[in-house]
């Protein structure tokens, strides 16, 4: 495949993750409670609000916070993973294209334009889960706090912020690891990569979107 029938492979790829992402913003902005990422922020919101509220249900928030920071920690671990085995199997060619050593820098090819993507969605996510069980880690002590105690009283807004951030970069770090798969279809073949997109596109449009609660 030439050089620059692999470009137009790739820069679809990318229109086709772009527009969708273009499209999900704006949704976000106008109709807000009915995409997860937003519903289901104002969901953990609402259960902090609750069990606040509720004398006695501090082992059951604790509880909570713990499963949802160990599902943090199973992406954080994978994306460790997957970032490890991406650097070292793009090291060689992006070594090349930069002229590391004593050999003449090579030609910036799609194809590392891609791997570069890749090692960025990988690192993104990397982030987004680390930073999620840091807000979880932060919100499990609020959390353990006595409901009726002037020190969980003072804390309360903040717990209810981190369960909010938290759950949000939870998101982010997922949405990234879904996004890996067109950037790995391209590798593998330049055309499998805008399929794949259309293809991705179409599985998080059917996560995105939930019944709006009134």
């Amino acid at each position: 495949m030439s050089t620059q029938s692999a470009w137009i492979a790739a820069l679809l790829m990318a229109g086709v993750i772009g527009v969708y992402e273009l499209w999900f913003a704006h949704a976000q902005r106008r109709r807000p409670l009915t995409l997860a990422r937003t519903a289901h922020a104002a969901l953990r919101e609402d259960w902090f609000d609750a069990v606040s509220a509720q004398a006695g249900s501090e082992i059951l928030a604790v509880q909570t916070l713990r499963n949802s920071l160990m599902s943090a920690s199973m992406v954080a671990s994978i994306t460790v993973l997957g970032l490890m085995g991406t650097i070292t199997l793009s090291a060689s060619s992006l070594a090349q294209s930069l002229g590391a050593g004593n050999r003449p820098a090579g030609i910036f090819t799609p194809l590392l334009a891609v791997e570069l993507v890749l090692l960025a969605l990988l690192f993104a996510a990397l982030i987004s889960s680390a930073m999620t069980v840091r807000y979880y880690n932060h919100a499990s002590f609020i959390g353990s706090m006595p409901v009726a105690s002037p020190t969980r009283t003072r804390w309360n807004a903040v717990g209810r912020a981190h369960v909010r951030k938290a759950g949000i970069l939870y998101s982010l770090s997922v949405r990234n690891l879904l996004l890996v798969a067109p950037a790995l279809a391209y590798i593998l073949h330049p055309l499998a990569g805008p399929i794949a997109a259309v293809a991705i596109t179409l599985v998080l449009f059917s996560f995105d979107r939930v019944q709006a609660i009134s």
